[in-house]
């Protein structure tokens, strides 16, 4: 199950490396019900992204989160 999380988490680093997307836009996309594949939870909390305040902020990219995609 790592390996799919791990694949799962570049996934979400990659759409958020195209391009600007509001934070409410990224929670309705990586918002998940299953405990095991909290992605969009467990990316912020190893410090791979990061957000402006408020629902309208822009999600992007911490340094820690480019550097494990290349």
């Amino acid at each position: 199950m790592a390996d799919a999380h791990h694949s799962l988490t570049l996934q979400l680093l990659e759409w958020i490396a195209q391009g600007k997307h509001p934070y409410s836009e990224t929670i309705d996309v990586w918002k998940t019900s299953c405990p095991r594949f909290m992605i969009w939870e467990d990316a912020c909390a190893d410090g791979l992204v990061d957000s402006r305040p408020g629902r309208d902020g822009v999600v992007s990219l911490t340094a820690k989160g480019a550097q494990l995609l290349s």
